[in-house]
């Protein structure tokens, strides 16, 4: 099967090379040219008392709203005490009037995680879903989805891998919950209405790094990798690091194979008045027998065996992705700066996939479904940030171009609908399908079949009273919205013919969408906030007919768009730092608009309704004792449904409480060694519109140790882990897509041993 996918998957020689070149350009040519007079700035050490002596220890120049500065870490080493905030750039926690939260290399590393899903699991406010036919890692904050395709990388959108990103990549994964429009622009998938994922990639610590591991999981999974990191120049202002990653073999779910490999570089530079980066990276992902999505069609059945595999042999997801970023900032004073960013990525997938529909009782009938996609993504933006007073008062100003260009060709075949059957707790093994009932587009040699642009500028000023203890922030983005979808076939542009029989070709919208946000801090580790705040969705195309108790019915304005939905938030909020220990409550309201039937048109008048209070913690309490974890209460209702025959009924996929633990103890009396344990609970989840079906709850105990000990020069770190520890069979999750119900079988007990060695 790896060979057929080889063979099925050749690389294109068009583009591929031009970002190579591209990304060497900006590696070689922009260091150079920065200004001659920019000198390395001394930086204060954000040091771990917990860290051996070659853990990556990064100094940081603390600049206020740096687009490349990273914040440091706070106390334990697990989250950082800022991140980025859209176009203001990486900002304190405590100075914004949003809720966020920062994971570091280090908690990853000690995680030892393999993608953005294990790590954001440790976030009360998340849970991770899966994008519906696909394997694709979705993830849902505040019961709100945010598609792998709307995470950023280093703050620009649509750069990373659409299914899967390793997280050997990263240095922070970066969580902000809530609406985000404003300060991110809208998300091009057209998800991120309740967060939005910023991850940020690795840099060159101040000490060279040379880190080799080699791990294992059950059942037969290999994995290899390796770390390299050096700083030049005198005062070592340039930067290098290099990773690369293998892993290989059969995973803790029977029959189902992964193959990963990983290349990455990342150069930066750090002046007195110029910083910049520049990342390059390279991911082949491929899952043979990848256990698949169910669809319930009489009820929910019973979760099977969390270890078996009810997959089809010949099933199989493959993803290949070339990736570049760079970013950089200059400083033409003490008060203002530039900066500018530009991103590009080239990737190609392949998948056959059959996802079972299940009755009840567990009896499932499924087809092929084979599909081939070529994306092509530029991005870029350039602001501008400066500060000044009047009078009494601050200013830190911002402003921000962005643009978003993607070009998406497309192919897909189904085989017979009629399918074959099985059953989910004892599968059936068929002959891979060969017919081709119903198609699409040429495979291998696809039409573009989606032109997505977004533009947008923005604008806002944080505002700063009584020596900066209020931070009163307002601004506005206005943002263009632009697709076009093209026929699979012919390439030929589709167009809707409209009740006049006007013709109506894609769409272009513009809005303008508002923030304003408040900031008191009445003592130094004290500070309240609330917001407003907006989300921004493209709007739907109007049907042809719409189903009612009547019969069909047209509506007058089919064939032409809808306004682009806007989903309005409103939060309150406070947070605490002792310097020690950090925790965040906020209460919030989101109300996002859907498209119902009101007298004869189709309006955005629909409404879905998420509310809830969310209360997270973390940091070292205690020498030797770190915690993170939180509580989160959500009520997702939908209030304007199409003729009322959903009103007041709770939302697919989400449940009312979710719940993480974590607790790490370093051993007291054996140096070196420390054990965790993460406790995860999600609440029962609705599984249709009518609630009248439902996963049950269910909770997750993970368990881990590590040992650090030194060889003469040569330090060593043993990892252990064991996740599922009970070996609960679950139903992990619900949905993903508005309105899907299909359903995710939870990973079985997981064994996960490496060794990293620093030489």
């Amino acid at each position: 099967m790896v060979a057929q996918f080889r063979q099925r998957l050749p690389r294109r020689q068009a583009s591929t090379p031009a970002i190579a070149q591209a990304v060497t350009l900006a590696l070689t040519c922009t260091l150079p040219c920065l200004p001659a007079g920019a000198a390395y700035a001394e930086a204060a050490p954000q040091a771990n008392a917990q860290s051996t002596a070659k853990d990556d220890i990064i100094d940081y120049v603390i600049v206020t709203g740096s687009q490349v500065e990273l914040p440091p870490d706070f106390a334990g080493g697990q989250v950082a005490k800022g991140g980025r905030v859209g176009l203001f750039g990486n900002l304190d926690l405590m100075d914004t009037p949003f809720n966020s939260t920062n994971f570091t290399a280090e908690f990853m590393r000690n995680l030892q995680a393999r993608s953005v899903a294990d790590v954001v699991q440790s976030d009360p406010g998340v849970r991770v879903a899966r994008g519906f036919g696909n394997f694709q890692e979705l993830y849902v904050v505040r019961g709100f989805p945010v598609y792998s395709d709307d995470m950023s990388y280093n703050g620009l959108y649509g750069l990373l891998p659409r299914q899967y990103v390793a997280a050997e990549f990263l240095e922070r994964v970066e969580v902000f919950r809530g609406a985000n429009s404003f300060l991110n622009g809208a998300a091009p998938g057209g998800s991120g209405v309740g967060g939005s994922f910023n991850l940020v990639p690795k840099r060159a610590p101040d000490r060279a790094l040379n880190r080799v591991t080699a791990g294992y999981e059950n059942s037969s999974q290999g994995y290899l990798a390796a770390d390299f990191a050096r700083r030049f120049g005198e005062g070592e202002q340039f930067g290098m690091r290099a990773n690369a990653v293998r892993r290989d073999g059969e995973t803790s779910v029977d029959n189902q194979d992964r193959e990963l490999s990983v290349l990455s570089l990342g150069v930066d530079y750090r002046g007195e008045k110029a910083r910049f980066s520049a990342d390059l990276g390279w991911q082949d992902h491929l899952l043979e027998a990848p256990r698949p999505n169910v669809t319930p069609s009489t009820g929910i059945p019973r979760a099977p065996d969390a270890s078996k595999n009810f997959a089809q042999n010949w099933s199989y997801s493959g993803e290949k992705d070339l990736f570049g970023v760079a970013r950089g900032e200059y400083d033409l004073n003490d008060k203002t700066s530039l900066w500018a960013a530009i991103g590009v990525r080239d990737s190609e997938e392949h998948n056959v996939l059959s996802n079972p529909t299940a009755t009840a009782e567990g009896v499932t009938s499924a087809y092929k479904f084979e599909n081939y996609r070529e994306d092509l993504v530029t991005t870029g933006e350039i602001g501008l940030r400066t500060q000044f007073d009047t009078g009494a008062v601050s200013h830190r100003v911002s402003v921000q171009g962005a643009i978003f260009d993607l070009d998406s060709k497309n192919a897909y075949s189904f085989s017979n609908f009629a399918g074959f059957a099985s059953d989910l707790y004892h599968p059936v093994q068929v002959a891979e399908p060969t017919d081709i009932f119903f198609a699409g587009g040429v495979m291998f040699s696809p039409h573009t079949t989606t032109r997505t642009k977004t533009r947008s500028v923005a604008l806002a000023d944080t505002l700063g009273f009584v020596d900066d203890r209020l931070l009163l922030t307002l601004g506005a983005r206005y943002q263009v919205l632009e697709q076009h979808t093209f026929n699979y076939n012919t390439g030929a542009e589709n167009c809707q013919a409209t009740i006049d029989q006007r013709s109506v070709c894609g769409f272009k919208e513009n809005t303008m969408t508002p923030v304003a946000g408040v900031v008191v801090k009445p003592t130094d580790r004290i500070s309240v906030y609330a917001n407003y705040i907006e989300g921004l969705v493209p709007g739907s195309l109007v049907p042809q007919t719409i189903a009612t108790a009547d019969g069909p019915v047209q509506p007058t304005n089919a064939g032409t768009f809808l306004d682009p939905f806007k989903s309005k938030q409103y939060e309150i909020g406070a947070k605490y730092d002792s310097g020690n220990f950090g925790a965040t409550l906020a209460v919030f309201r989101i109300n996002r608009p859907s498209s119902i039937l009101v007298d004869g048109a189709m309006r955005a008048d629909g409404e879905q309704r998420n509310q809830g209070v969310e209360l997270s913690w973390y940091g070292q309490p205690l020498d030797g004792l770190r915690v993170l974890g939180g509580i989160t209460f959500l009520d997702a209702s939908y209030q304007k449904t199409q003729f009322g025959s959903t009103d007041g009924k709770d939302v697919i996929g989400v449940p009312e409480l979710q719940t993480n633990i974590g607790v790490e103890w370093d051993i007291p009396g054996v140096p070196g060694l420390s054990i965790d344990g993460r406790w995860v609970y999600t609440g029962t989840q609705p599984a249709n519109a009518a609630n009248t079906w439902e996963i049950p709850a269910w909770n997750r105990l993970d368990l881990g140790a590590r040992y650090g000990f030194s060889l003469g020069s040569t330090e060593l770190t043993m990892r252990a882990r064991i996740d599922n520890v009970t070996d609960r069979d679950y139903w992990s999750s619900v949905g993903g897509e508005p309105g899907s119900s299909y359903l995710v079988l939870a990973a079985p007990r997981t064994f996960v041993l490496s060794v990293s060695v620093d030489f």
